[in-house]
């Protein structure tokens, strides 16, 4: 088949205009003008995309897709108190309610252009909705203990989980790979199991990591509130938690955490020059959760300083309990606009810069690089068309900004991942929405209670 739109954004390359894209089983097998494409194949099936864009699908390297039935329940807190509130909600569910709300989550990042997910969840909802939404992913077993004592049987369950998870995927979309949570939940010892682990295995690896003033403080002066609220929730006292007096990043540096291969640092926005300087030389991906980090009164990551010592970047919506939507839009908009306040002329980012990140760069940080995030010949058709027509976008100089200023997750048309159609012309080919709808009210009903 062949996909055309006004505009074709391959990224790797200059956008094309009135450009085309051929699909053949899984992959793409050639990119270039309309008139090109049909001349060499003139039996081909030619699907019309109008005034819109067509380019590659969303990467969002950070998300809980299980957390969507949270959405807007706990707002207006700061990043410690809106965990503890979470921590207690969380209680209320039960498994077929977080399996749910997983469903919801990947029926969201369908409609929102977004064809990998990097999910981070304990449970294993997340690897089951991405699986039955048709979605590309890095699912990532979540590990937490401040028991050293219980380091070996939460590894022994995460082995049990990731062998089963890798079942779950028969289109072979989806990688499994392990998170210990934080360095506020987590024994330094898990830290370094985790990494001896990973590198024996060849795991993929993610965590939180300086991701609030608080958790900087409690790691490094042994004091703010994770201190207190927290102690009952992961028992770091019995732990026999002592100040650090180092930073988040330089404490796992210590532990051998960063000798684990394909990492993927969540957050990054209480850093240094010297943390940042260990995160690139490690060889640490990032992600960057611009309004997560705004909303919860984080921090704002120093993104241009990021790209200064060549960091691997992509953009995270993170939960929908912590951003209120998984729209890439916003999340591209605002996490460009954000660095443009607090950086000046000297941090000025282009929505072009931006588009690399939603795509080819966070493809790039999860390791899948030569698979995806790009229009290229070879390359996975995961692929995206967004309208452009629209009286907000008309006319469009720039498909670039466009695209990042002006549109949102309700503009986007097809979304299509290994050459299969996810969401068309306002259907979902692999989700019943109405079904997700209607059982997300009882859930929420039980979060009221």
């Amino acid at each position: 088949m062949i996909l055309t739109a006004r505009y074709v954004l391959p990224i790797s390359g200059p956008h094309i205009e009135h450009g085309a894209v051929l699909v053949r089983g899984t992959r793409i097998a050639e990119v270039g003008t309309l008139d090109e494409l049909r001349a060499r194949h003139p039996g081909e099936e030619v699907r019309d995309f109008g005034q819109s864009a067509l380019m590659p699908g969303f990467v969002d390297c950070h998300t809980h897709m299980e957390f969507t039935v949270f959405r807007g329940l706990v707002t207006d807190s700061p990043y410690t108190q809106w965990k503890m509130r979470l921590l207690a909600l969380q209680e209320r569910l039960d498994v077929a309610d977080w399996e749910d709300s997983a469903r919801l989550g990947a029926l969201e990042a369908v409609r929102s252009g977004i064809t990998t997910v990097a999910d981070i969840t304990p449970s294993g909802a997340s690897a089951r909705a991405a699986a039955e939404a048709g979605l590309r992913g890095v699912v990532y077993r979540e590990v937490a203990t401040m028991r050293k004592r219980d380091v070996p049987d939460v590894l022994a369950r995460a082995s049990e989980d990731i062998a089963a998870w890798n079942e779950i995927d028969s289109r072979g979309l989806l990688t499994i790979g392990i998170a210990p949570h934080s360095p506020y939940a987590c024994h330094p010892e898990l830290f370094g199991r985790v990494a001896e682990k990973a590198t024996a295995e060849g795991l993929k690896v993610a965590t939180h990591l300086a991701g609030s003033r608080d958790e900087y403080d409690f790691v490094k002066y042994g004091s703010s509130a994770i201190a207190t609220d927290f102690e009952d929730k992961t028992s770091w006292t019995e732990a026999g938690w002592l100040p650090t007096g180092v930073s988040p990043v330089r404490y796992l540096l210590n532990w051998g955490f960063f000798d684990a291969p394909e990492i993927l640092a969540v957050h990054c926005v209480q850093v240094d020059d010297d943390d940042i300087a260990i995160l690139a030389q490690c060889g640490v991906s990032v992600a960057y959760c611009a309004r997560c980090n705004a909303r919860l009164a984080m921090g704002v990551a120093p993104l241009r300083e990021f790209t200064r010592n060549r960091l691997m970047l992509g953009l995270g919506t993170d939960s929908p309990a912590s951003s209120p939507t998984m729209d890439f839009f916003d999340e591209m908009r605002f996490g460009l606009m954000l660095q443009r306040a607090v950086s000046g002329e000297p941090g000025f980012f282009t929505a072009r810069t931006f588009m690399r990140l939603a795509t080819v760069w966070g493809a790039r940080a999860l390791g899948l690089g030569e698979q995806v995030g790009t229009l290229e010949e070879g390359k996975e058709a995961d692929i995206i068309a967004v309208d452009l027509s629209r009286s907000h976008q008309v006319p469009t100089e720039d498909p670039y900004a466009a695209l990042v200023h002006t549109s949102h997750q309700d503009n986007v048309l097809m979304t299509m991942v290994a050459g299969k159609m996810l969401y068309d012309a306002g259907a979902w080919t692999t989700l019943d929405p109405a079904a997700l709808l209607a059982r997300a009210v009882p859930i929420r009903a039980k979060l009221r209670g």
